[in-house]
């Protein structure tokens, strides 16, 4: 495995069973995200970007095909390796913020080191929770957090371990315009100045922008593998596929 790709799939397919009808979420998708970049994946509703993330991050098994993280490759892994690695090597961003009500941020934060079991690294979650604003936060509790600040907690969650890779699911789907924009712009110094690797999963053209590079599906494929041409034009794109 290139030492240069965080995350690469080959031949992934993903098929479910629904009232008796045979449903084709991945037909065949080959495709590498290269470490240090920020990738944008969209496509219309059932066109297989979410079922495109949740295989690539190991939250779902594949049908057919194969998924490397580094040079891991997934489906030769038991259960608990699969969430051994999802803990130690991936970090998950979604619209809800998946936070633990009753723990502070800081704790929040900290949860994967302390679920692996490993000490943190509190230099480097020091420099995390500056950049994402929350050094005067660490003691309050989500409740006490606007959705903003929630998901820069989560987004410092997801750094926490300095993962392989950052999946992120619709990260501003439940933010305001303004709120979404300072999300994004978060996650995109995460790549430019924290050389992390970033997957996002949207449905925005204006999210899209933030990103290096945009991967458009549709019925389970790849279509389009675009590098980043700002909001309209990718916006026309979509329409004009």
């Amino acid at each position: 495995m290139n030492d240069m790709v965080a995350v690469r799939v080959e031949g992934l397919t993903r098929t479910y069973a629904t009232d008796g009808q045979r449903v084709v979420a991945l037909a065949g998708v080959d495709a590498e995200f290269a470490r240090g970049t920020f990738t944008a994946v969209m496509g219309p509703s059932g066109s297989g970007k979410s079922t495109l993330l949740q295989t690539a991050a190991g939250l779902d098994r594949p049908t057919g095909g194969r998924v490397w993280v580094g040079d891991t490759e997934l489906s030769q892994l038991s259960e608990t390796r699969l969430t051994e690695l999802r803990r130690d090597r991936i970090g998950f961003v979604f619209q809800a913020f998946n936070l633990i009500g009753a723990l502070t941020v800081e704790e929040n934060i900290l949860l994967p080191s302390r679920l692996s079991g490993v000490r943190p690294d509190r230099q480097w979650v020091a420099s995390v929770v500056e950049r994402v604003g929350l050094t005067q936060r660490l003691s309050h509790r989500p409740a006490q957090l606007s959705g903003g600040q929630q998901q820069r907690v989560a987004i410092a969650r997801a750094l926490s371990v300095r993962p392989d890779v950052v999946f992120a699911d619709e990260p501003t789907g439940a933010l305001d315009t303004e709120t979404a924009g300072e999300v994004l712009a978060l996650l995109r110094s995460m790549v430019d100045e924290f050389g992390q690797t970033v997957v996002m999963v949207t449905h925005d053209p204006v999210a899209a922008s933030y990103a290096d590079r945009v991967l458009v599906l549709a019925d389970g494929r790849i279509v389009r593998d675009l590098p980043q041409l700002g909001a309209e034009k990718i916006a026309e794109l979509l329409v004009t596929r």
